[in-house]
């Protein structure tokens, strides 16, 4: 399925549940788009603050490789979540994340229509990524799994053990790529 466009479902959700307030002079105060593709783990983010450059970001991001071969309804469900943590920041100034205001917005939406349901978090099949790399504790030759090299990450075992709970250089992990046998 070929993605859509996000602007008008935006429009109508703002008039629909959120009092138009997230527009000023018909012009959104937060930008709506498809992720470029490399947003994989999540299915929309909202975000905001300011750029390397000064400039002020604030958008809600819907990942087009997680949500193109879904209905409509995640889309949708997607967007009105990420709707209403904009609605919370940018309307109400308050910082939260899924608190009380987010629960209230979400349940008073989920009883006005039953085209989708908002939820806190979603259940969209999102592809596990195996991990790359043994991280192994030089002290007691302990090997976990990682995805990615985390630098300074430390043998928590060893570190509780030998240093009253503190990180210690001695507990650094050391990394090792996983040979995968097929």
């Amino acid at each position: 399925m070929p993605l859509i466009p996000l602007l008008p479902i935006f429009h109508r959700f703002n008039r629909e549940h959120f009092a138009g307030s997230l527009v000023y002079e018909s012009k959104p105060i937060v930008s709506v788009r498809w992720s470029d593709g490399r947003l994989r783990n999540t299915a929309g983010l909202y975000r905001h603050g300011i750029k390397h450059g000064g400039e002020r970001v604030c958008e809600i991001v819907l990942s087009s490789p997680l949500l193109e071969n879904l209905p409509k309804s995640a889309i949708e469900s997607t967007l009105c979540h990420e709707m209403i943590h904009a609605w919370i920041d940018l309307v109400l100034k308050i910082s939260e994340g899924h608190g009380p205001n987010f629960h209230a917005r979400m349940e008073l939406i989920n009883a006005s229509q039953a085209q989708f349901k908002v939820s806190v978090r979603h259940q969209y099949p999102v592809p596990v990524k195996s991990p790359k790399w043994w991280g192994v504790c030089p002290s007691c030759g302990l090997k976990l799994p990682y995805k990615r090299l985390v630098k300074h990450a430390a043998c928590k075992s060893c570190c509780n053990t030998f240093h009253a709970g503190k990180w210690h250089s001695s507990c650094v992990l050391s990394y090792e790529p996983i040979v995968n046998e097929t």
